[in-house]
């Protein structure tokens, strides 16, 4: 898997190479996102350590979300905590970690240990810590609650966007299933090849947007697993990797009542079959939708 470095920011989050512009087209196209980062044990671990060995970091954003055809964020889907350099954080939990273009930051922690809750949703007064004059904290959600999450900066030493921008659209539908490009024939047959496939969901977050509000239109690329292909109705499905729905904005972020995550099963009939789990209470509901889509394979 071939990377390409489309941008790079300072510790103070201005351009040092490449451009937005080379990132937001690469997630059009639908390339995978990771983004380095680099920082001190002893600012962003463990202030209390003697340490100020450097660690630096690659980090996966298996989903990403196109706004506006401007403006490229990612999120990690699959990351519990970490309590480096020894294992895993105290409690179990999803940290879905979200980053956008301009390297600001964001996380919801959905806890999954079952634990009573000792707050209620809503806007928490921000408490800054002393001890970490690099963490700039905006804003703090649903303290002591099962999703608490609030929007930040982490000062790193850089932040390099890193693509792998090999993967091909082979077919776009719209909400009917109705071909705009490409076909399911070519769809299949990388698929067939054992290709990997990833799907792009148009206006996928837009349940999340209150009524009455306006929001960015937006896609999620959102990548799958096991694939089935219907050969006499020509129909191919497909699970999802777990996904992040989140109020589409510029920049994204999180709040109240402003994200949850779900799995999909998607087909190129247009319809979408989402399980969906609250992230305040862990129970799920199931639902059916409609979307147009657009589907890619990984190049050889």
């Amino acid at each position: 898997m071939a990377l390409r470095n489309v941008l790079t920011l300072n510790s103070d989050r201005s351009v040092r190479s490449g451009s937005t512009t080379d990132l937001v087209d690469a997630i059009r196209r639908g390339a995978d996102l990771r983004i380095g980062t680099a920082f001190r044990h002893n600012e962003h671990i463990d202030t209390s350590s003697s340490s100020n060995e450097l660690i630096e970091e690659v980090a996966e954003f298996r989903q990403t979300l196109l706004l506006d055809d401007r403006w490229a964020a990612g999120i990690m889907t699959l990351r519990m905590p970490v309590e480096l350099p020894e294992g895993f954080g105290p409690r179990p939990s999803m940290s879905f970690f979200l980053y956008n273009q301009d390297g600001t930051q964001a996380v919801a922690r959905p806890y999954l240990d079952g634990q009573p809750t000792t707050g209620r949703p809503g806007t928490y007064p921000v408490e800054p810590d002393p001890a970490m004059p690099k963490y700039h904290q905006f804003d703090n959600f649903d303290v002591g609650t099962n999703g608490p999450s609030h929007n930040f900066v982490y000062d790193f030493d850089s932040y390099r966007f890193l693509v792998n921008d090999r993967w091909q659209q082979v077919l776009a539908h719209d909400y009917e299933g109705r071909p705009k490009s490409g076909s399911v024939d070519a769809l299949n047959e990388a698929f067939m090849r054992g290709s990997p496939v990833k799907v792009a969901i148009d206006k996928f977050c837009v349940g999340l947007v209150p009524k009455g509000e306006t929001a960015p239109d937006h896609e999620a690329f959102i990548h799958c697993g096991s694939a089935y292909y219907y050969t006499d109705r020509k129909l191919f499905i497909t699970g999802t990797h777990p996904a992040v729905r989140v109020k589409p904005a510029i920049p994204m972020r999180y709040g109240t009542g402003g994200w949850d995550f779900c799995w999909l099963v998607a087909r190129t009939d247009g319809q979408v079959e989402r399980w969906r789990c609250d992230p305040q209470t862990l129970k799920f509901d199931r639902s059916t939708h409609r979307y147009d889509m657009r589907w890619f394979v990984l190049r050889d």
